[in-house]
């Protein structure tokens, strides 16, 4: 370490305003604060000590998704081999698929979106933020395995681009950009995002189908009169399947089981907001509770404690939904902001038949409300103390 910081103070000069290598200076300050505490040192205003950073929160959060992406792994690999019925395939035989299906994703992920961070740095003349380290994990997660790469660079740069650099950069967006790049590839190139989920053989010939519907899938192409009771007693539907999360479906999102090992993480840590999740499933609970009791379609009658380890809800919830700087902010926002997010999950789920999920759009929409509820909260605080004054 001591060699590279010399290297660094070597070729420092280099980068400063009006060197030679002055318009690519986010780069190596980019480098330099990776590898090293920066010697900087603030000289006015007022300052707030504190041991954690943009830097270190982010890194937190990565540390927290990797029971997502090691579980991912794995089930991606087990997943292609149980559907090409390979041989003798053991534990090292899925990571090993599943590493080369799912590393080029992660790779062409952060390749396409460093690019444009790196870009409109340079272009700004301000630092390389690492909004981009939580970001670029986290939309390979929340794709499935068979997604195009070509899909996967045209969706992180829709998502860092539009979702983030224009309005700013890291900070400064007004909806979770890893949300926003799925949203943009679900409705651009639909088929690639719910048709074909997993790689299936038919005889000697490899083709891209669907080894298995999701619960969710299941649940929502029921035919008339059947319910969701049917299906859980015919063994379609498994609540211990769905907790493990071994089944199609996107990449990180299957198991909750490795999501709540993250969540742990990150409340210990307090990264995440704990009023946010725990909104999150209030909403999602008591909402299914009255589906169930005046719903009559499959999807309504599903039990509520079903619909927390379905689909994408503990990941969203988790990851997704405490982003600090498109979730609400004051305390009372925070659950409230949370508890929206689970009842329109329902809703979603229950009134809307071709679209069985619900989760991504239910986030993004209240990303946009965030600010309002803050600013409800925040009225409401201001009057109430104007009339104890």
């Amino acid at each position: 370490m001591k060699l590279i910081l010399k290297l660094h103070d070597n070729i420092r000069h280099l980068f400063k305003d009006g060197a030679l290598f002055h318009r690519v200076s986010p780069i190596f300050d980019a480098a330099d604060t990776f590898a090293f505490t920066p010697a900087e040192e603030t000289h006015r205003g007022a300052h707030v000590r504190d041991a954690i950073d943009i830097k270190r929160v982010m890194v937190t959060v990565i540390y927290a998704l990797l029971p997502c992406f090691l579980f991912g792994v794995w089930n991606a690999g087990y997943q292609y081999n149980m559907a090409h019925a390979v041989p003798g395939a053991g534990l090292v035989d899925h990571i090993l698929r599943g590493l080369i299906i799912v590393m080029p994703i992660v790779f062409v992920s952060y390749a396409v979106g460093g690019f444009w961070e790196v870009l409109f740095a340079c272009v700004r003349k301000h630092p390389i933020n690492e909004g981009l380290l939580v970001s670029g994990f986290l939309f390979p997660l929340v794709l499935p395995p068979t997604i195009p790469l070509w899909q996967v660079a045209v969706g992180i740069t829709f998502g860092i681009v539009i979702g983030k650099e224009i309005f700013g950069g890291t900070g400064m967006n007004v909806v979770n950009p890893a949300l926003l790049s799925r949203a943009f590839i679900f409705f651009a190139y639909a088929k690639s995002m719910t048709g074909n989920v997993w790689i299936a053989s038919k005889g000697d010939h490899v083709v891209d189908a669907v080894t298995g519907a999701t619960p969710l899938g299941v649940l929502s192409a029921m035919p008339e009169g059947a319910t969701a009771a049917d299906a859980i007693a015919s063994g379609q539907v498994s609540f211990m399947q769905m907790f493990l999360g071994v089944m199609p479906g996107s990449i990180g999102e299957t198991s909750t089981l490795a999501c709540l090992i993250g969540a742990v993480m990150l409340l210990l840590a307090g990264v995440a907001s704990w009023r946010i999740i725990l909104g999150c499933v209030i909403g999602l609970l008591s909402t299914a509770t009255l589906a169930n009791i005046f719903g009559s379609s499959p999807m309504a009658q599903i039990p509520p404690h079903f619909h927390l380890v379905a689909g994408g809800f503990a990941f969203g919830a988790i990851f997704m939904a405490t982003d600090p700087v498109s979730a609400a902010a004051t305390k009372a926002g925070k659950w409230i902001y949370g508890f929206l997010i689970g009842m329109l999950v329902i809703i979603v789920r229950v009134l809307n038949a071709g679209f069985p999920e619900g989760v991504m759009l239910s986030i993004l929409f209240m990303n946009l409300m965030a600010p309002l509820i803050d600013s409800f909260v925040v009225d409401h605080h201001i009057r109430r103390r104007r009339k104890r004054a």
